[in-house]
């Protein structure tokens, strides 16, 4: 399972500005993505793009112009749909050849959203 903190930008900018002075070590989870809120995330989550994320996994297709094809989504619109889908780790992109070729990573997704401050995480499985 992959584990992705919330935060916001102004957060992660000044740990890492304290990083760099030195008031802080580098954290252990450095290279763990962060997300501003996990409002961003819900609304990645509409029924269209869980649609897209149900072909992927079952169909199968060979290209982004396969799946363009079988979603009748303009190919533009759709790879700016998979890039926010990468940036979350729901999908990869792998190159084969000259194609690149959306492939699913998660079979499921847990929000955990702390009620009392900005500490949400999510983790995908």
């Amino acid at each position: 399972m992959t584990e992705y903190k919330i935060q916001s930008h102004v957060d992660l900018r000044d740990k890492m500005k304290a990083v760099a002075r030195g008031e802080k070590p580098a954290p252990t989870d450095a290279a763990k993505a962060s997300f501003e809120s996990a409002e961003v995330l819900l609304r990645l989550l509409t029924p269209e793009n869980r649609d897209l994320l149900r072909i992927i996994r079952d169909e199968r297709p060979q290209s982004v112009a396969d799946l363009a094809r079988r979603t009748k989504r303009a190919e533009p619109n759709l790879l700016r749909t998979l890039g926010k889908l990468e940036a979350f780790g729901l999908i990869e992109m792998r190159a084969e050849g000259r194609r690149r070729v959306p492939v699913s990573r998660v079979k499921k997704l847990s929000v955990e959203i702390d009620l009392f401050s900005q500490n949400d995480r999510f983790e995908v499985a």
